[in-house]
Formats: C-alpha cells, sequence, structure tokens
C-alpha cells in the first residue's frame, strides 16, 4: 500500500518547523526518525496533507553536558545514544536502553523526540525517561517551557502538545553514585513491542524512588513518587515489594484482565530485582 498524497518540507529551524505546524489549510505532521509515522503512512493509517522534516534542525541534534546533567536534542537518534556519541550522565543506562529498541535499522533512525511524540505506551523512552527524572523543552518555535517527561501523555498517542508545539529537547539529571536502577520488558520475540515493560529508580540517598509501567493501554503510569508500592519490613527493595499494591493500582488504571495483571506484576518484580541486585 502506498501513503495517500502529500506535501513535504524540509525545515531548517525551530520556528519555521514550528509556523509550518500552525498552518491551518492543511493538517500537518512532523517528520523525525520516521520509523512509526512511514508504516502508518503507508497503511493509511495516518494521512497527513503536509509533512514537515526536522531532522536537518540544528538545534534538535544538540547533545551537550551541562551543569547537573545533560541535554539531549529531539532528533538525536537511538543509534548515536547506543554508540555513546552523546554525552550520558546516567552511567551507561541510557545506552542500553538504546542497544534494545527494536532492531538495528530501526535505531538508525528513530529518535528520541520522535518515540516520546508518537506517544507509544508500548515505547521505550516514555517508559524510562520519566524513571530517570527527565524534562522536555516543548518549543512553538516563539517560547519554550518545560514538561516533566512523565506528563507528556494524556493517553495512548495523545502528546500535551498544542498546535504549533514540538519537542525540542530534554534535560536529563546526573545520577548519584548510590542510585539504583532496573528495567525489565517482557516481548514475545527481540524487536518486538513489549507486552508489559517497568522501570525503577533508588536513590535513598536522595530520598527517591520511581516507578514507571509501560505498555499498558492507556498512557505509562509514571509514580513520582513509589513508595505506596512498597511496604515498610525488609531491609533490601526486593523484599518490600508488594504485588497487592500493584495490583491495586493495576485496577486503577482500568487493566481488568488477571493475566495481564500478573504479566505486569513479574515485570515490574524482575525490574525491582534488577535495581536490587
Amino acid at each position: 500500500m502506498k501513503p495517500a498524497p502529500f506535501e513535504y518540507v524540509r525545515a531548517a529551524s525551530l520556528g519555521e518547523a514550528a509556523e509550518l505546524l500552525r498552518r491551518g489549510d492543511l493538517d500537518a505532521r512532523l517528520l523525525a526518525g520516521g520509523q512509526s509515522l512511514g508504516p502508518m503512512l503507508n497503511l493509511r493509517l495516518a494521512q497527513p496533507g503536509l509533512l514537515v522534516d526536522i531532522t536537518g534542525v540544528p538545534e534538535l541534534l544538540a547533545a551537550e553536558r551541562t551543569a547537573d546533567g545533560v541535554y539531549l536534542g529531539a532528533c538525536v537518534t537511538h543509534a548515536n545514544v547506543e554508540d555513546g556519541r552523546v554525552p550520558d550522565a546516567t552511567g551507561g543506562i541510557l545506552a542500553r536502553i538504546a542497544g534494545g529498541i527494536a532492531y538495528r535499522a530501526v535505531r538508525n533512525r528513530g529518535t528520541l523526540g520522535g518515540s516520546l511524540a508518537h506517544g507509544d505506551p508500548a515505547g521505550d523512552w516514555p517508559c524510562v525517561l520519566p524513571t530517570l527524572g527527565a524534562v522536555l523543552q516543548i518549543d512553538d518555535g516563539r517560547s519554550t517551557r518545560e514538561l516533566p517527561a512523565g506528563a507528556l501523555l494524556r493517553a495512548a498517542f495523545e502528546p500535551a502538545l498544542a498546535p504549533g508545539e514540538l519537542i525540542a529537547g530534554m534535560r536529563l539529571p546526573t545520577l548519584s553514585p548510590a542510585a539504583r536502577w532496573g528495567y525489565y520488558k517482557h516481548c514475545r520475540k527481540p524487536g518486538e513491542l513489549a507486552e508489559a515493560m517497568a522501570a525503577v529508580l533508588w536513590d535513598p540517598e536522595r530520598d527517591i524512588l520511581r516507578v514507571t509501567l509501560g505498555a499498558l493501554d492507556d498512557a505509562p503510569c509514571a509514580l513520582d513518587d513509589a513508595s505506596t508500592l512498597f511496604g515498610r519490613s525488609g531491609s533490601r527493595l526486593s523484599e518490600r515489594f508488594d504485588p497487592d499494591a500493584v495490583d491495586a493500582l493495576l485496577q486503577s488504571r482500568g487493566i481488568d484482565d488477571p493475566i495481564a495483571r500478573q504479566m505486569h506484576r513479574v515485570v515490574l518484580r524482575r525490574a525491582v530485582e534488577r535495581a536490587c541486585a
């Protein structure tokens, strides 16, 4: 199947891209890596009148260390993160996550911002970046605002972006030496979208305990304070893991299937165990 006809413009700046997005005469979509949008175009699940290619916008390719972490532009590819060609403030977590995304051909073209804006609940970055405390830079060509990564998705495939706004980049804080990290995703085979995924960041010295559950029917469930999922008895975090509390959380998110809840509980437990290993 071939895409429906559309216009194509390669934007030279953030301002131009934002202006094109605000055009009222055509339904405009951004083209970053195109690894999700491309198949949707071919299947005509998406039929925009205008594609705005932002892969050549210099601001979106920036990658630099900051005083308290790193800044990564939205068009940084998964492969650049995997190969260590951009700075990392997480002790290698970003590279390990990037290396587990789909296949190398996808990682060569797919981008951080594209994955976030696409908003697939089974995407790796929508699950991982909220757990790491990432803050997104949202730009409309005239002003910039910040948004916690965990607040980006209103629902599955529904980013909280106003007309003309795009994700310009993200700030990630440096993790402390005491921080422990765990990530686990369940896929039927390597490269497929996950059926359940969970990320855990535990830093007892800084009183941080974040958990994000992904691959839900809705937006990922990002808990900035996940202490309610853990009891008080036990010296190790894995010993305090409370599956009943996780089950109650999943039910509150509308997951009625007991098999699905069990799968998410097991995946989260494994992520917690990795954080404690």
